[in-house]
């Protein structure tokens, strides 16, 4: 397996491949994750531009551990398979297929993306795919897209082109994407994959856009998708777990460690039963920890 399916990614930032100025040093803000977009935000008749804005980017900038994603072109347009093309060469970290409605469009893109490798002598299964959820039939259909392949590590929800999918707007108060963001988050757990909540555009309300983020937190999102570089230090905060939640999973990791050795399967810490099945959680909680700056163990 990638060694990189499982690393934490609490935010990613959306950027215009159409825009040098933008790509070539979003790390100072200290995203986990970049979306360097060919999609949407770029103009039709710059799709070419693009792409070589992109490949440079790739090549030549030390993004410096920042996980570099790009959004390729929806595979009913003429443009995905040369995107794909370009990302794999450039030696991107993931390819994020928009408008994702089945486990056929995971593997169409795999597919291009072996041959890819295999053109560019790139490492077999080092590009990783994550789906974008973006109308009723990908929602209704996400079990089997998280099924769909061993390179996918997450799904994240597009709430814009959902609403238009189901006849609705954004209206603030998160009913119209509830349905959606809980069944979304109970796929990706069934399939052991990450998921992502939908950007918020309205960076006038500040307020409204931290509350978002404590519920989805809540909800169980690994992490969100964001537009401006204001948004990522209140996601980070937001997912820096508190002294108390770190000093109670070092002593799960550290019990279950001992435990286990000695084919102990259930015991108790602080007063809790607690089992194997809470181990990834406090692995995940000293991890959240570690990327904050606030875990001072030996973990």
């Amino acid at each position: 397996m990638n060694p990189n399916k499982k690393r934490l990614r609490r935010t990613m930032m959306f950027l215009n491949c159409q825009k040098p100025g933008l790509i070539k040093d979003p790390y100072v803000y200290k995203p986990d994750s970049i979306m360097l977009d060919l999609e949407d935000a770029v103009a039709e008749g710059e799709k070419d531009a693009a792409r070589y804005s992109l490949y440079h980017a790739l090549q030549e900038i030390d993004y410096r551990g920042v996980e570099r994603v790009v959004r390729i072109n929806g595979l009913d347009t003429a443009y995905w398979e040369e995107d794909i093309r370009v990302c794999v060469a450039g030696g991107a970290d993931t390819i994020r297929i928009p408008k994702c409605e089945s486990a056929e469009d995971i593997h169409k893109v795999e597919a291009k993306i072996e041959e890819a490798e295999e053109e560019f002598g790139r490492e077999k299964g080092s590009t990783l795919i994550m789906a974008a959820i973006e109308s009723a039939m990908g929602v209704m259909n996400v079990l089997e897209i998280c099924q769909a392949s061993d390179r996918l590590f997450g799904i994240a929800l597009s709430g814009g082109d959902y609403t238009k999918d189901l006849q609705t707007t954004i209206s603030g108060t998160g009913v119209e994407l509830a349905g959606a963001r809980q069944q979304l988050i109970i796929a990706a757990r069934a399939a052991g994959v990450q998921c992502f909540d939908t950007v918020f555009t309205n960076l006038d309300d500040m307020e409204a856009f931290e509350e978002e983020v404590k519920m989805i937190k809540q909800m169980g999102f690994d992490g969100k998708s964001i537009v401006n570089p204001r948004q990522i230090p209140i996601v980070h905060e937001i997912y820096t777990p508190t002294e108390k939640e770190i000093i109670f999973a070092e002593k799960v990791v550290k019990e279950i460690d001992e435990k286990k050795a000695q084919g102990i399967g259930v015991f108790t810490v602080d007063g809790k039963m607690i089992d194997i099945a809470f181990y990834d959680g406090a692995k995940r909680t000293i991890e959240l920890a570690k990327a904050s700056g606030v875990y001072k163990g030996d973990l």
